[in-house]
């Protein structure tokens, strides 16, 4: 163990166990020998003295049995021996250990959280609710089980400060699109928060293998006002596309009437059909055309 500070850090380690099949044959043998001796002491076929013999094998197979103990596969058991850790047994299947060493089983298998959903202010203070969805295991026994109290609550609540601490280091949305946002860049933000529970669980020997947002969303106080600029940004970059679509039209219109000689404009009706063509380009409605019988000028 390594001291740090006020808190001592513990460290995984190989316990000194046995697999339990040799020592379940040594207490089928002892049963075997002690009922034998049994039968015989009935029978007058041996002395009296033998009657330890039965005794002996009963405590024998005690022993053995209070040693007994079964790992699934993913799961292991810390040894301690009167408070003090004496190592993690991680072999699967039936397992002995000295009876008077204490076994505390934890599962190292994938877990999967979500967190509740929480209000937290983005970089530009805007109140937004966040949820994430954390895959998390036990690497180190020893840390989960002696440097924390709880190392699942220990989870949750770490979960909550990371996305908390993630969620104000960034904008929710940037209609820019010069900033890395929470909406705009998942898999980059998604990262940064692995990265930061990693730190914040390397502590308690807990590893994030994914995680990812399973909410995002302004709060309910502000949410129809963002949606309505959002709105709003999206009226204003469809209108730019569409008037640079239209400029880009009546510039080759002008400029295939002027290549192959179709007709010859003054400035005043290149600047009337340039304003008709615009009309019709970036008009919401359809426009109704007249038909011109007389000359060009008329």
């Amino acid at each position: 163990m390594v001291e740090q500070g006020s808190l001592t850090r513990s460290q995984e380690r190989r316990a000194g166990t046995t697999s339990g099949y040799p020592m379940l044959g040594i207490a089928a043998v002892l049963v075997a020998v002690g009922v034998a001796t049994i039968w015989r002491l009935a029978n007058d076929l041996a002395p009296p003295i033998m009657a330890l013999v039965p005794l002996a094998c009963a405590l024998g197979t005690v022993f053995i049995a209070a040693g007994f103990y079964m790992l699934q596969p993913n799961q292991a058991a810390a040894v301690t021996l009167f408070g003090s850790y004496a190592g993690t047994d991680r072999v699967a299947g039936l397992r002995w250990v000295l009876p008077w060493l204490m076994r505390r089983k934890i599962s190292v298998r994938a877990n999967n959280v979500i967190s509740d959903r929480i209000k937290v202010n983005d970089l530009r203070g805007n109140p937004i609710e966040m949820a994430a969805q954390v895959v998390w295991r036990v690497t180190d026994t020893a840390q989960a089980l002696f440097d924390v109290d709880d190392y699942k609550a220990f989870v949750m609540v770490q979960v909550e400060a990371a996305v908390r601490t993630i969620g104000s280091r960034y904008p929710y949305d940037d209609y820019e699109h010069q900033e890395v946002t929470l909406r705009g860049n998942h898999d980059q933000v998604g990262a940064e928060l692995r990265t930061e529970l990693i730190a914040r669980l390397l502590v308690a020997g807990i590893t994030v293998d994914e995680c990812g947002f399973t909410h995002l969303a302004y709060a309910q106080e502000i949410a129809g006002a963002m949606l309505r600029r959002q709105q709003a940004q999206a009226v204003v970059a469809a209108r730019t596309t569409l008037v640079e679509g239209a400029v880009g039209m009546v510039e080759l219109a002008l400029a295939q009437l002027s290549a192959k000689n179709v007709v010859e404009l003054d400035d005043e009706r290149r600047a009337a059909m340039v304003s008709n063509l615009m009309v019709v380009l970036c008009g919401e409605r359809d426009t109704q055309p007249v038909v011109n019988a007389g000359s060009l000028y008329q």
